[in-house]
């Protein structure tokens, strides 16, 4: 059977390099109770691995071409489903239902992160997300505040969860070889102090606050929010959106969901 090619509209490189594909397993640590969502399969360079640990698996794959490849490789497997869509289109709550998933994937560049902040309003279903991003999202995601890549995406994801970087992948590891390091990173969803308002809260303030992030609070969020609740929240007018660390964003939400 022939290979399927990469796509480049669908951000496609297939990761290659088995020792890679080793540690990666490694670190999921796959158990034969586990289900597991796969995104973005690709030439199933990680559903083998996952299904020699006799996982309950489900891909989800917008690719028909490689869809059917990897139907044809596995659809024989009693615990193998597929779903041909759109990741940022799936219906997560009805794929997951009631069961408590492990979320894995080598996501396409131009997704990840619109994918991980949806992915994040179905925490209480998700056990963990092992990733395979661009390094620079990964430091996105792991950023502490008064650094360039401390931001929005930053403050949303460790706000609910634990978030814990791993090995840098060089290009060679793919085909065809990215133009970026890639790297390895766990998203593990912890239980959240904020009610479905103050999520939608947190969301808003962060959105305004890091929407013109060299400018004051006072010039941003001080616009919308009383001086006196962001005091009281511990933020200072002159500091920047940069400088406030994520337990004072969650406790400016809580304060607004209840004002």
């Amino acid at each position: 059977m022939n290979r399927p090619h990469s796509r480049k509209r669908f951000g496609q490189h297939f990761l290659s390099d088995p020792e890679v594909i080793q540690q990666i397993t490694d670190l999921i640590a796959p158990s034969p109770t586990d289900h597991i969502v796969e995104i973005g399969p690709g030439r199933g360079a990680l559903t083998m691995p996952l299904m020699k640990h006799r996982v309950r698996l489900t891909v989800i794959e917008i690719d028909r071409n490689l869809a059917g490849a990897i139907r044809s490789q596995f659809g024989h497997e009693p615990d193998f489903k597929i779903q041909i869509q759109d990741a940022l289109n799936v219906d997560y709550a009805k794929l997951i239902g009631a069961d408590h998933v492990r979320v894995v994937g080598n996501l396409p560049y131009n997704i990840s992160t619109p994918l991980i902040l949806k992915l994040r309003s179905h925490h209480t279903s998700i056990q963990d997300m092992t990733f395979m991003l661009q390094k620079e999202v990964v430091d996105r995601l792991c950023a502490v505040p008064g650094t360039k890549a401390y931001g929005r995406l930053s403050v949303m994801v460790q706000s609910g969860s634990q978030v814990e970087p791993y090995f840098e992948v060089p290009p060679l590891a793919f085909e065809p070889p990215p133009r970026v390091t890639s790297k390895l990173v766990r998203i593990t969803p912890q239980l959240s102090s904020l009610s479905a308002h103050a999520e939608a809260l947190l969301e808003t303030s962060v959105r305004q606050a890091f929407g013109q992030r060299r400018k004051t609070i006072k010039n941003t969020l001080g616009k919308t929010v009383s001086h006196e609740v962001l005091t009281t929240c511990g933020i200072g007018l002159t500091q920047r959106p940069d400088e406030i660390d994520v337990e004072t964003y969650v406790r400016l939400a809580n304060a607004l969901s209840v004002g």
